[in-house]
């Protein structure tokens, strides 16, 4: 990894140097923070966490080739070597803050309340018709994720697509300043995290922290159609690219149409230029998330032939609105996580599902003190949206439920109070030939509903 000798690891971690000198002007292969995934060469890091302690690992790693580990403690009968600092998660943090300044490659950082994830995977597919691009995995978008996702990077790769998420205020302050982004983007501002942030202006607040640290030179680009993000009129002199529906927008879309759950097709117009392309994931939600693509290609030069090219070879990952066919069901599987703005979008796309509509829906977390208000506006929009069946689960989801039959009193709700009870029930709900939607908080655990369906 480049420039990452263990004296300049030692120097970046603010760390004490254990063993013999000799070693210090090696260059270590990989970092990791999983003993399982040692690599000849690498650092370890052992990160202290409320159930295990990883420097009980640290004599295994280095059995298996590691070239040096982290430690948080002195380690007296050491016979390898090792670097000492006051806490391996912000050493991890320098390092990787040091790393990415020695690859000097241009990060696009993606931020927001709801869209994070599918406006990264739609960025990345663009950005990879002409670079070598590298983009978030998985969850690997906080103060640890965020990281590792970095250390991925390699000399070769030239753009870098972070996903960067935080739940409270100062959070994203911390993330920005290892990202250092040329390019921010934003995709709305919603009622995630509430029960830290307070209310929407506060989550304004903790996402644009996003710029504090980007480059002089930056780009924004944010969602022209929400209101709080229509309300920044730049940052240091950098102004922001706005997308969205209206044709006011720098970026936006029009002459769209749904094509079922094959996806949406519409028109995207930037300055004199327009282009027909078709989005192969549905929803309105996925147009939006195309503009914050194309906008972002715009900046990097990509011609409108990469742009759409990128847009339509989009793959979808699992719990992120992928749909499984099985023998008897199309399976939306969209259970990674929820909250009150995504799941009333993913509602709307179910409306277009072919046989009966069925939602399986779940609590949602981290809604502070309206989450039962909250819920109940979910079970409205269930009822009112043109769906057939709404299937509530948990604790929170009664209110759904309660609030989806007050709706409509016609409309077929049913109610499971946890997931292994709708688990035990859930052969009786569903039928040969529905479309279901699997939505909920990742704590719901709605994956195995998902299997469960896959093996009926």
């Amino acid at each position: 990894m480049k420039n990452l000798t263990l004296r300049n690891l030692t120097e970046v971690c603010s760390g004490t140097w254990h063993g013999d000198d000799a070693l210090r002007d090696r260059e270590i292969s990989a970092i990791t923070t999983d003993s399982r995934k040692i690599e000849k060469d690498c650092l370890f890091v052992p990160i202290v966490g409320e159930r295990v302690d990883a420097h009980r690992f640290i004599p295994d790693v280095m059995a298996k080739g590691a070239l040096a580990t982290l430690s948080e403690r002195e380690l007296p009968d050491a016979t390898y070597p090792y670097i000492q600092v006051a806490s391996s998660l912000q050493a991890v943090k320098d390092i990787a803050e040091f790393y990415l300044q020695q690859l000097q490659i241009p990060v696009v950082g993606i931020t927001g309340s709801v869209g994070k994830t599918s406006t990264k995977e739609v960025i990345a597919s663009v950005l990879k018709e002409k670079y070598r691009t590298l983009k978030t995995q998985g969850n690997f978008n906080n103060e640890l994720g965020l990281p590792l996702t970095v250390f991925r990077l390699r000399e070769d790769d030239q753009i870098a697509v972070l996903e960067m998420g935080i739940s409270d205020f100062g959070e994203m302050t911390r993330l920005t300043r290892i990202a250092k982004p040329d390019t921010c983007v934003i995709t709305n501002i919603g009622t995630c995290h509430l029960e830290n942030l307070g209310d929407r202006d506060g989550v304004l607040k903790a996402k644009t922290e996003i710029f504090q640290s980007m480059q002089p030179n930056g780009h924004i680009v944010l969602n022209g159609d929400d209101d709080k993000l229509a309300t920044v009129d730049g940052y240091h002199g950098v102004k922001p690219v706005f997308f969205g529906l209206d044709a006011k927008r720098d970026v936006y879309a029009d002459q769209i149409v749904s094509r079922g759950l094959k996806g949406v097709s519409c028109r995207i117009h930037m300055d004199e230029d327009a282009f027909d392309v078709l989005v192969p994931t549905p929803g309105i939600h996925m147009v939006y998330n195309a503009l914050a693509a194309a906008a972002v290609g715009r900046i990097y030069g990509l011609t409108i032939e990469e742009i759409k090219r990128g847009i339509e070879s989009l793959e979808t990952i699992r719990g992120r609105f992928k749909m499984i066919e099985t023998e008897n069901f199309l399976v939306v599987d969209d259970c990674y996580n929820a909250n009150p703005m995504s799941m009333k979008a993913s509602l709307d796309v179910l409306h277009d599902g072919e046989g009966r509509r069925v939602a399986i829906l779940g609590d949602m977390g981290e809604l502070g003190e309206n989450e039962i208000s909250l819920h109940k506006e979910v079970g409205e929009h269930a009822a009112k949206c043109g769906i057939d069946v709404c299937i509530c689960v948990g604790e929170l989801s009664v209110h759904m439920a309660d609030a989806a039959r007050t709706a409509d009193p016609n409309f077929e709700v049913h109610y499971e109070k946890d997931r292994e009870s709708l688990l035990k029930n859930l052969e009786g709900y569903v039928r040969k030939g529905d479309t279901i939607l699997v939505k909920a908080s990742h704590f719901m655990k709605f994956e195995e509903v998902v299997d469960a369906l896959e093996k009926m």
